[in-house]
């Protein structure tokens, strides 16, 4: 049998052509092994990110319906007849105007609306003018419009508050009036083209409109809101879990965090959060502001009180960068010496994150911040770490500082006296005498020499005079936590103003207990109830 079958094959030997077979399967296996696992993990990914936001598959239904709308346009066939070609501005809208947030969708719609209306305008009026002449003259007159037109409109995008606001509008703009205008010097039907694009422009804008504000909206102000939440809490467990780790980790446990990749540091996802939150910050503040009141208590929240309270937090959360930075320094304090300061500054980094949660619990509960936001126990810490810094001054202050101090005068002494050994070497013999010359080159090699003798004993007397500095990395790590609580300040002065202007409500007795029962678990297990994440007043309807 497989004899018939080497020689229907060219004669190969069976053995070998069975193993050529099976390696062809074992291919064959592997790939669709790693096919299926490819699926898993793409199955995986989608999942997740549909998890992290539920409203990313919301807003991509909304997004698949609002297209659905506009591609009728060209479907049915009355429709098709009373708009034509025309219809495909109405599908180009929906794809460029339609975002994530209602206070986007404002921002591109209006933008779009107002820039296509006000070329259309100009473009009549210029066209009006124009057809009164020659052909050559409209030609020049229509070529002079749409230079001093675009550069005008190209000059004024520079203004900071137009590229803020109306950026994308004046692009509309120059798009449409270029449009419009060069077509009317070919095209007698230039006013039905304008009529038609307004129209279906409209169309596309009311639908993506209808879309944002009516159903399942997503508020910009509302995302910015909870984002502020998040970054001072964030910025409370960065604290809190840094200064534990930095007291309780032994060396072993130093090396694994080391060579642990950066982004899976929980200390590091706490503040780098807020350290990359200023764009999204400014852009949801902007968004916010095209927002109609969609509460029942129509108060104008100010959104730039929630920009200057982010631009707070990222100082706060450059201490943090630093704080966080004293766990990987090459130096390290001995873990003997470490002990005598862990408890108050434990408890120092206690309070400090205490204060951050009470924080973000009365912004999340949009009421003012407790009267004892800074309680007498931040106090009886910093007093009690400052106690045991003070009782402690030989750590800081060396067992040799004599020998020390004699040392480093010797060797300053040393090298200042170098230089005046071959000081009698003038200018003027170097450019007359060569023996001279050879001398003095002969003096800097000698100089040169003793320098590199002289550099390692200086370098032994420095390495040696580090022994009185043992403990200033604590130093630095305990000055930078007092910064922090220097830095708290500013963020409750903050926090406070933007209950003020936002008309908070008073704190009362019974927001402590809320706090605590409202508060997200520690785990990480378990949601925010929404109603917490409701922005204005509407936890209140």
């Amino acid at each position: 049998m497989y004899s018939g079958i080497a020689m229907g094959f060219g004669g190969e030997n069976p053995y070998e052509w069975r193993g050529k077979i099976d390696a062809m399967k074992k291919r064959s296996n592997v790939f669709i092994e790693e096919t299926r696992r490819l699926g898993g993990w793409g199955w995986r990914r989608i999942c997740r990110v549909g998890q992290d936001d539920p409203r990313r598959l919301i807003h991509s239904l909304k997004v698949g319906l609002s297209l659905t709308l506009v591609s009728l346009l060209y479907l049915m066939e009355p429709l098709f007849q009373g708009i034509g070609q025309s219809a495909i501005w109405a599908v180009m809208t929906v794809v460029v105007v339609l975002e994530f947030t209602a206070g986007a969708t404002l921002c591109k719609g209006l933008n779009r609306g107002i820039g296509t209306l006000l070329a259309g305008s100009l473009a009549f009026l210029i066209e009006y003018i124009a057809q009164e002449s020659g052909r050559v003259f409209r030609a020049i007159f229509i070529g002079t419009a749409i230079f001093a037109i675009g550069m005008a409109a190209t000059y004024i995008r520079f203004f900071p508050y137009i590229k803020k606001n109306y950026d994308y509008g004046v692009v509309i703009f120059l798009l449409t009036f270029n449009l419009i205008t060069v077509s009317s010097f070919r095209v007698h039907s230039v006013h039905k083209i304008a009529h038609d694009r307004l129209y279906t422009i409209a169309i596309g804008c009311g639908i993506c409109l209808l879309m944002s504000l009516l159903i399942f909206p997503n508020w910009s102000g509302q995302d910015l809101h909870n984002s502020t939440v998040s970054k001072l809490e964030g910025l409370a467990i960065s604290i809190e879990g840094c200064v534990n780790e930095y007291f309780n980790r032994s060396g072993e446990a130093a090396k694994e965090g080391e060579d642990r990749a950066m982004s899976e540091d929980p200390i590091y996802k706490g503040y780098k959060a807020v350290l990359d939150s200023k764009s999204s910050d400014e852009t949801l503040a902007l968004h916010a502001s095209w927002e109609p009141c969609h509460s029942r208590h129509c108060y104008k929240f100010p959104w730039k009180q929630y920009v200057k309270l982010g631009d707070v937090l990222r100082h706060f959360g450059y201490t943090l960068v630093a704080l966080h930075g004293c766990l990987h320094t090459q130096i390290q304090t001995p873990t003997s010496v470490r002990a005598l300061f862990k408890d108050p500054c434990i408890r120092v980094a206690g309070e400090v994150s205490k204060a951050l949660k009470e924080l973000a619990n009365s912004i999340r509960e949009h009421r003012q911040c407790s009267p004892m936001i800074l309680s007498d126990h931040l106090h009886e810490a910093l007093q009690d770490l400052d106690a045991t810094l003070r009782s402690q001054p030989r750590l800081f202050l060396g067992r040799n500082t004599n020998a020390t101090t004699n040392d480093l005068a010797l060797a300053a002494a040393a090298s200042s006296q170098k230089p005046s050994k071959y000081s009698g070497v003038s200018l003027s013999s170097v450019k007359t005498d060569s023996s001279a010359l050879l001398e003095w080159k002969k003096s800097k090699r000698v100089e040169a020499a003793e320098r590199k003798v002289l550099r390692p004993t200086l370098s032994k007397i420095s390495i040696t005079s580090l022994e009185f500095s043992e403990a200033l990395p604590f130093a630095a790590f305990a000055s930078l936590l007092v910064e922090a609580v220097a830095r708290l300040d500013l963020v409750i002065e903050e926090v406070e103003e933007l209950g003020r202007v936002a008309n908070f409500r008073e704190f009362s007795e019974g927001d402590d207990q809320m706090s605590v029962v409202r508060q997200k678990p520690e785990n990480g297990s378990g949601p925010v109830p929404m109603e917490n994440h409701l922005p204005c007043h509407v936890a209140d309807c």
